[in-house]
């Protein structure tokens, strides 16, 4: 007699409370209004205010809270997981200086604070929500790479910074996963390609990649939450490419 497996539920979020970083905008708030429709109690955060995105979530009958701060905060990163369990944690939050760099003459400066929020603080966030998720039973945890971290950029547009900081977070998903995945714990990323965002404002070469578009924030969300999901149960360190066709590895 063949067995029978239960298979998890696609693309359900009920039950679950989802901390969102860079919720304020693109791709962040995008993930936001996806999980909201999925049933996710979704605690929300960034520096800019987040009253937009909340309205929005709860105009569609979802739930949230938000907590509006600096992640390069230790402190404020504690207090995160501080008042009740986190169930799934999807990173949005990033910086991008589009200037050019050569003719930047703080660029050093430039280089170790895109470093601080970009590497340093992903790892400090993932590492305190590892340690909270595994003290209740497991979760889910996507951090939001980029193309330019498999390529080092698809234009003149990427500066060096950020496409080395966001190969430092592709390189982070798979550490992280290793280290999380024994306490119940499964680290993912995305990669997205450039996407129609405040980040990305200025960039114009949209038609040349080979969708002939840029990406929309909702497109990278529900991959996002997808990995959020118990349909992603089986997923441990990978890092899905939505580039619509910039970089195929």
């Amino acid at each position: 007699m063949t067995e029978t497996i239960a298979l998890p539920t696609p693309l359900n979020l009920r039950g679950r409370r989802v901390l969102i970083t860079g919720a304020a905008s693109g791709i962040g708030r995008a993930t936001a209004l996806v999980m909201a429709q999925l049933g996710a109690d979704l605690l929300l955060n960034d520096r800019a205010p987040l009253a937009d995105t909340r309205t929005e979530v709860e105009r569609g009958g979802g739930k949230c809270t938000a907590a509006e701060g600096d992640l390069t905060s230790d402190s404020f990163i504690a207090s995160l997981f501080a008042d009740s369990q986190v169930h799934a944690l999807a990173h949005c939050a990033a910086v991008l200086d589009s200037r050019n760099w050569r003719e930047d003459q703080n660029w050093h400066e430039r280089f170790h604070r895109v470093m601080d929020v970009n590497v340093r603080v992903p790892l400090n966030l993932t590492t305190a929500a590892i340690d909270h998720m595994a003290e209740r039973g497991g979760g889910s945890i996507v951090l939001v790479g980029s193309v330019a971290g498999r390529t080092g950029g698809t234009s003149n547009f990427t500066p060096p910074d950020y496409a080395a900081s966001k190969g430092a977070v592709h390189a982070l998903v798979k550490w992280l996963s290793r280290q999380a995945i024994g306490r119940g714990v499964l680290v993912n990323g995305v990669a997205p390609g450039p996407v129609q965002t405040p980040m990305t404002t200025g960039f114009t070469a949209g038609r040349q990649l080979p969708l002939g578009r840029l990406g929309r924030p909702e497109e990278l969300a529900w991959p996002i939450a997808f990995l959020c999901t118990p349909a992603a149960s089986y997923f441990s360190g990978a890092i899905l490419d939505v580039n619509g066709g910039a970089f195929v590895g």
